[in-house]
């Protein structure tokens, strides 16, 4: 990541201008300072405003993932730190994992048929467990 950009991959790269960044209170513990300094970063991307592929982003709307609104737009909120600048960082690098998440396809799935040896193997062992259950039966006279 330069200044002006974030980089996904290679060869995308998206402005940090198009990405929202503000400064918001942290949740939780931390006694007095808590209330005072926003340290916690919020920052939301617009993912149709966002200049990716035509099918990354409609394999990111897909997700069903509770950061990216209705609208379409990605929503991630860092505070795992005391600092503002490693909450950003923080955060950026989140949406970067999502994004990296959607870059490539999912590989086709090929179906695909049982062996000949494993139905074999499979008859087999329904005959033995079969078997087995039979002799556990009480004689019938």
């Amino acid at each position: 990541m330069n200044d002006n950009y974030l980089t996904i991959t290679p060869r995308l790269r998206i402005p940090l201008r198009l990405i929202e960044q503000q400064a918001v209170r942290s949740q939780g513990a931390g006694g007095q300072n808590v209330n005072s300094v926003a340290t916690a970063v919020q920052i939301k991307l617009d993912i149709n405003a966002a200049p990716l592929p035509a099918d990354m982003r409609e394999r990111l709307l897909a997700l069903s993932d509770q950061r990216i609104s209705a609208l379409g737009i990605i929503t991630i909120k860092a505070q795992n730190f005391r600092y503002q600048h490693l909450n950003r960082r923080d955060a950026l690098e989140r949406l970067r994992e999502l994004l990296l998440s959607v870059a490539e396809p999912p590989k086709k799935r090929r179906p695909t048929k049982p062996s000949k040896a494993s139905k074999a193997k499979r008859l087999d062992n329904k005959k033995h467990r079969g078997e087995l259950k039979r002799l556990r039966q009480s004689p019938k006279f």
